[in-house]
């Protein structure tokens, strides 16, 4: 008996690992390879290959494709049409099957609507990539990233709220929960 909701328009490939309280919905495509972790959602015509790890708690908005080579933490916010490449140099007449760069989203990440990240890069924990950036490098831990190519202009608390950009230690204001910001780093203190 599954312990996730399909809708009938979708399609699970046998082999499929998939959590408990996971919702798959319309149109959606999961290949075989695919591990996806609890409490996830699938939203219209989204697609995840092979080798894909998703964690718990992740929701991908429609008309998102999670290629091979792309790993998403727990708590990782997808939105619409945004874009995950795996391969740096594609060519409709050569295979680079065996070049594909691994991407990995770190916990609590979101990524904004019609964002790309181009692959062989990782989003640190809690980064906000803003709607319609292009990110071609690592991103830092909690993170705002806008612009083409994504740039850092300031940093995000856990919660979603943006923080002051001021070297030094400062408290959220929505959540007081504390942050040590430096030059190219945000830690929680």
């Amino acid at each position: 008996m599954t312990q996730y909701t399909v809708h009938p328009t979708a399609i699970v490939d046998e082999g499929a690992q998939i959590g408990a309280d996971t919702r798959i919905w319309h149109w959606v495509h999961i290949c075989g390879g695919a591990s996806i972790g609890e409490r996830c959602s699938f939203g219209q015509n989204v697609f995840v290959g092979n080798d894909v790890e998703i964690g718990n708690n992740v929701k991908i908005q429609n008309n998102v494709s999670i290629y091979d080579a792309v790993t998403l933490e727990d708590d990782v916010f997808c939105g619409p049409s945004m874009v995950f490449t795996n391969v740096n140099n594609p060519r409709s007449h050569v295979s680079r099957k065996d070049e594909y760069r691994r991407t990995v989203v770190k916990r609590g990440a979101s990524i904004g609507a019609n964002a790309t990240i181009v692959c062989g890069h990782q989003v640190g924990e809690y980064a906000f990539i803003g709607a319609g950036a292009v990110v071609t490098r690592d991103v830092p831990a909690y993170a705002l990233m806008v612009g083409s190519p994504a740039k850092r202009i300031g940093w995000m608390c856990a919660c979603g709220e943006r923080l002051p950009n001021d070297i030094g230690t400062h408290a959220c204001p929505a959540c007081d929960s504390f942050y040590q910001i430096g030059g190219n780093h945000c830690t929680p203190a």
